[in-house]
């Protein structure tokens, strides 16, 4: 893992995808925060709006795995930050949540397929789908959060 991680962190740092940073646990945790607004902002449009709901839950899990991305001290930058987030969060997460990192994929993939492509809409089920995947990866960053710090408060 570490020697997977650094090779990662290098490669995508000579590519211009991410930036060294200093670790902000205030930012961090204001991310988490408004993660876990969205997801209920998604819960409360889902029986309006199945995409909303979707964008909502989605928005989510991406500033979760951004708060993993600023703990280890790296800021995503230039082309490609939602998929940067999604791969570096799923290398710091591990192997244990793998599963739901590749869903966490599987939803930023049809997000930006219905954003840029209308004719693919978005399901009642998949929506719902969504939102439990984003309240599973929520929970999982903030756990792993306060792991890492202990004393921060988290929402």
């Amino acid at each position: 893992m570490k020697n997977d991680y650094r090779a990662y962190v290098q490669r995508m740092l000579r590519e211009g995808l991410l930036k060294s940073q200093k670790v902000e646990f205030d930012r961090i945790s204001r991310f988490l925060g408004r993660a876990v607004k969205d997801l209920e902002t998604a819960q409360a449009n889902l029986t309006i709006d199945e995409e909303a709901a979707y964008t909502f839950a989605y928005l989510g899990m991406l500033r979760a795995g951004r708060a993993i991305v600023f703990l280890q001290g790296f800021r995503p930058v230039g082309k490609q930050q939602h998929k940067t987030v999604v791969d570096f969060s799923g290398l710091v997460l591990g192997e244990e949540f793998r599963k739901l990192t590749k869903r966490f994929d599987a939803v930023r993939r049809k997000r930006h397929e219905f954003t840029y492509e209308p004719v693919f809409p978005v399901t009642m089920r998949e929506a719902k789908d969504a939102l439990h995947t984003a309240g599973e990866f929520v929970e999982k960053v903030i756990g792993f959060v306060k792991e890492k710090n202990p004393q921060m408060d988290l929402l």
